[in-house]
C-alpha cells in the first residue's frame, strides 16, 4: 500500500505559527523531510521513532539536489510512510512546492498541501507593519532577489509603480545594489525600508532605514526580509533595535561589526 506525501508549511520560526493541522501531521509521521530554516523548536514536537531528513539548501552550500529530493519524497511514500515535507514559511510561496508536485503527480503518489504563515506575514506583524493601508497602499506584492538561472526576472518597474508595498524574500546583503535596482525602478530615495531577520523568533533582529540609505545597513543574521513602502512608517518605532534617522545611521560602528560577524549564509534559494 502506498503511503502519502503532507506538504507542511512550519510559518516563519516560532512553534506557536503552526496550524492544528501541521502540528497533528508532524506528530503522527513516518518520515518527516525538513528544510534548513525550520526552527529546532518545531522539529522538538517530531515524535523520535519518525525518520528525521535534513534536505535543506542553502545559497552556496547545497546539500542536497531537488531531483534527490523528489526521488526520496516518492520512495517513502512508494513504501507505506505518511511523510511531511516540511517547509519553513507557506510551502507555495518560494518554496518549489510546484516542482515537487509535479514529481509526485508523475509518481501518482497520494499528496496534500498544508498551507503556513508565511514569512512575509510573521515579520509584519512582529514590528507591526500593516502591509495594506487605505492610505497608503491597497497592494502588496512578494518578490524574491534571489530566482533560478535562465529565468525571467519580474520587471520591478511597473510593481514599484503601482505603489504596492513590497516585500522581499531573500534579498542578500548587497544593499547598495538593492538600492540602485529599487530607485530604477521609481521609488524615491526616501521611501521607508525595514529589514526583519529571523522575524518571530527569540533572535529576531530589525532595522528601519530607507531606500536611500540602504547601502549603510548593518548585516544582519539570516533568514532575512525587506519590506519596502510607506506603511513602514505605521510601524511601533520600540519594534526596531535601530534605525536610520535623516541622513545618518543611528547604529554604533561596533555593533554593524557584530551584526557582520553574527551574519550566516543567505536563505535557500526558492
Amino acid at each position: 500500500m502506498k503511503g502519502k506525501v503532507s506538504l507542511v508549511g512550519a510559518g516563519p520560526g516560532d512553534p506557536e505559527l503552526l496550524t492544528l493541522k501541521a502540528l497533528r501531521l508532524l506528530q503522527t509521521a513516518d518520515a518527516v523531510l525538513y528544510d534548513e530554516l525550520v526552527s529546532a523548536e518545531i522539529l522538538d514536537l517530531i515524535p523520535p521513532v519518525a525518520q528525521l531528513h535534513n534536505v535543506g539548501k542553502r545559497c552556496g552550500t547545497k546539500k542536497i539536489q531537488q531531483e534527490e529530493i523528489n526521488f526520496l519524497m516518492v520512495a517513502l511514500a512508494d513504501s507505506g510512510l505518511k511523510v511531511v515535507r516540511l517547509k519553513s514559511g507557506d510551502p507555495m510561496i518560494f518554496g518549489r512546492a510546484g516542482e515537487e508536485i509535479d514529481a509526485l503527480r508523475k509518481a501518482n503518489v497520494d499528496y496534500e498541501i498544508v498551507p503556513g504563515v508565511t514569512s512575509a506575514l510573521g515579520a509584519a506583524a512582529s514590528v507591526e507593519i500593516p502591509l495594506t493601508h487605505r492610505r497608503e497602499s491597497s497592494a502588496v506584492v512578494f518578490l524574491t532577489a534571489q530566482q533560478a538561472s535562465n529565468s525571467e526576472a519580474a520587471d520591478w518597474s511597473k510593481l514599484a509603480g503601482s505603489g504596492a508595498t513590497l516585500v522581499i524574500y531573500m534579498p542578500g546583503h548587497n544593499y547598495a545594489d538593492m538600492s540602485v535596482k529599487l530607485k530604477s525602478a521609481g521609488l524615491a530615495s526616501d521611501t521607508p525600508c525595514a529589514i526583519v531577520s529571523r522575524a518571530t523568533t527569540p533572535n529576531q533582529q530589525t532595522f528601519r532605514t530607507s531606500v536611500g540609505e540602504l547601502p549603510v545597513s548593518p548585516t544582519l543574521p539570516a533568514p532575512t526580509l525587506l519590506v519596502v513602502g510607506n506603511v513602514v512608517r505605521h510601524a511601533a518605532d520600540d519594534q526596531f533595535q535601530f534605525a536610520s534617522s535623516g541622513s545618518e545611521i543611528s547604529i554604533p560602528a561596533e555593533l554593524v561589526s557584530v551584526f557582520r560577524a553574527e551574519s550566516i549564509q543567505e536563505e535557500p534559494v526558492a
